[in-house]
């Protein structure tokens, strides 16, 4: 048995792990300033979010406000915010999916 190989082996496994926390960190700052926005009953409510999946903003045009239907804009505003969600994860699985591309038989251990 040639134990220099083995943990030659084992060495590289580290590195790879130092590496892909490195990428993970790197991606979780990048999706912190990358947006997603959503735009719902035609434009009368826009969420944006950003790829932490954080709600940045909310914008209602003012005719929805001047129609007075409550259940309305709360129905609006539930669908752009969970558009947006939708969205981000959506952004997130791509970088993660790049990240994962370059692993190999790794990402699948590691659920990526």
């Amino acid at each position: 048995m040639n134990l220099k190989g083995g943990l030659g082996g084992l060495g590289d496994l580290v590195m790879q792990a130092q590496k892909m926390r490195e990428d993970m960190k790197r991606i979780q700052e990048t999706m912190a300033a990358k947006t997603v926005e959503a735009s719902v009953g035609g434009g009368m409510v826009k969420v944006v979010a950003n790829g932490k999946q954080q709600i940045l903003s909310v914008t209602i045009e003012p005719e929805v406000l001047k129609m007075n239907d409550r259940e309305m804009l709360q129905d609006l505003v539930k669908a752009g915010v969970n558009e947006a969600i939708k969205s981000s994860q959506t952004l997130m699985s791509e970088e993660m999916g790049k990240l994962a591309g370059g692993l190999g038989p790794l990402a699948s251990m590691l659920g990526l």
